[in-house]
This record gives structure tokens, sequence and C-alpha cells, in this order.
């Protein structure tokens, strides 16, 4: 199917009031939860409005879903200079837990991402070691993305990465997709037996210009290539959330860059940071943010890939 542009006007607001919604996750039977930083996540109701579960703490970050329909959490404690653990909640039972909080002991403090592939292996970043978060994006080489395997087990799978942010899986779990924010770039990782990573690549081209020392965000930002969050579609386009630039590309299987949401002004697509599909087809999209106080839903051009727990 073609790529074609989605028109600012046909986005709806959701969740309105919801606070640092940086990502959604919808399950099998199509409920949909979204971060929220007053709880540990919210459900989003089929009317727009929203429900906040579980205790408040840290800033739930990128969230997925496991085979039980329990919500994992990538807890970006470095937003509010808390820890930043792998975390799950469990809608049925209001059950919160820590899954992780050190790899190799090294202590997580920005869990940014979590993916769960077939053998039952939680793949997730960890941004930066910075002490505070204005320090995150200096390009520092200081992040690195862990496993979590079924047997409890953890393990460092990549090191030496620019700030490691969205994670995607190929659909048959054979790449680690990694958006590398201050490398404005998306690397590919081959994924071996035991839960761990061959070498990284760059997957298709630099997706736009970093700041330059001492240069603030102005008006002139559409080109701004921090890339934030990934996902695939059902045809194998890499989505990549662009939030200074408040647009979202796509970067197809042959390497060309596709622009499918762009809002120059802010006033809609604000900051995006996630892209989630959703409903009976996969062509329900869901747009993330790390500003605006809402999620974006509209219709896709091309349905999602389904993750584990949505087959």
């Amino acid at each position: 199917m073609p790529l074609k542009p989605i028109p600012t006007g046909a986005f709806t607001r959701i969740a309105v009031g919801i606070d640092r919604p940086e990502d959604v996750v919808v399950g099998k039977d199509g409920r949909v939860f979204a971060s929220d930083h007053q709880s540990a996540v919210a459900e989003i109701h089929s009317d727009g409005s929203f429900t906040r579960m579980g205790p408040k703490g840290g800033a739930p970050n990128g969230i997925n879903m496991d085979l039980q329909g329990r919500v994992l959490i990538a807890n970006f404690g470095i937003y509010d200079g808390e820890p930043g653990p792998l975390q799950r909640f469990d809608p049925a039972t209001g059950i919160h837990e820590t899954l992780a909080a050190e790899v190799e002991g090294r202590k997580l403090t920005s869990s940014n991402y979590p993916v769960l592939d077939r053998a039952g292996n939680i793949w997730c970043a960890n941004s930066t070691d910075a002490p505070t978060w204005p320090e995150a994006l200096d390009g520092r080489p200081d992040g690195f993305i862990f496993v979590l395997r079924p047997d409890g087990s953890t393990s460092l799978a990549a090191e030496g990465l620019k700030f490691p942010n969205g994670l995607a899986l190929s659909d048959d779990d054979a790449f680690l997709y990694c958006a590398q924010t201050s490398g404005a770039d998306v690397l590919r990782f081959p994924i071996l037996p035991g839960g761990k990573l061959g070498l990284g690549e760059r997957y298709g081209p630099v997706l736009g210009r970093l700041l330059g020392r001492g240069e603030a965000l102005g008006e002139h930002d559409q080109d701004l290539g921090y890339t934030d969050g990934v996902g695939l579609d059902a045809d194998g386009n890499v989505w990549v959330c662009l939030p200074a630039a408040n647009k979202v590309v796509a970067i197809t299987p042959t390497g060309e860059v596709v622009t499918v949401v762009h809002d120059p002004s802010g006033q809609t697509v604000n900051h995006p940071t996630n892209v989630t599909w959703g409903g009976r087809d996969l062509t329900d999209l869901y747009i993330g943010s790390i500003r605006a106080d809402y999620v974006l839903k509209a219709k896709s051009p091309v349905p999602g890939q389904p993750q584990i727990h949505q087959r």
C-alpha cells in the first residue's frame, strides 16, 4: 500500500488532560493504554476519556504489553531525578512491580522503551547515565540496550550508544531496530540465539540535523533529526518520530524516507514521540507525545505490523 501523508486535520485528540503521554499500547482485546506521569498507566476508553491506574512514580515512558495483558513500563526516571527501572503493571490485579533496576552492576536511570520477542525476551533501552535531563542529549555515547530473559537473568546487549530510544522488532524477530536520538538515525541489530545482539548498523540515512553548540530550539526546527519512537507497519516500513520537528517519517525497505505526518506549527502534532497501531485491522494509528496533554488518533494509510501480544 502507498504511504500517503496524513493531514493534521485527520487527527482526533483523545485522553485530553493526560500528563506526558509518551507512548500508547493496544491489547489484543482492543483495550488502549497510555503512559501517564500521574500514575503507572492510563486506560483510554472508546469515548476518548481516560482512567488512571496504579501508583505515581518517576516518568513512565515507552510502554508495551506481554502475553498476559500486563503493561511493560520503561520508567525514564532521570526526568524527575529518580531511578529509572523496567517495571510491569497488571490492569487485572493492580500489581505494580519492578522487573529490573540494574544490569551487570549498572543502575537503570533512564529506561526508555521495551519490546517482547517470541522467545520471551524483553529488550529495553537505557538512554543515558547523564546526571540530569538537560545534559542527556549532548551526544555522549553512554546509552545501552539490555535484555531481560524469561528466566529472570539480565545482561547488556549493546553499549556505547548515543541516547538509544524507541525499539521495534522485525516481523520475524530477526532484527531489533533502535532510534539513536543523538545520532539522528536508526540502528538495526541482528538478534542472535540466547538473547544476544550482533553488531548494529545504521538503517537508512541520517534523518536531520542536530543542534549546534549553544544553539536553542527556535523557529527553524523542522529539519531537526532527533529520533524518538519507532514502529513497523505491515509493509515493513519503519516509522520514526522526530519530536523536535513535529514530524513522523517512514524508512521504506528500499531506504527511501517518506514524510507521513508533519505539523510545522505544532498546534496538533506537538512533539510526537511514539506510533502504535490498533483496531480490528490494525489501521487505527495512535501517536503519543512528550509535550501535548492528549493522544492523537487517525486512520493509517498502511496497517501496523502486529506485535507479539496482538497475534
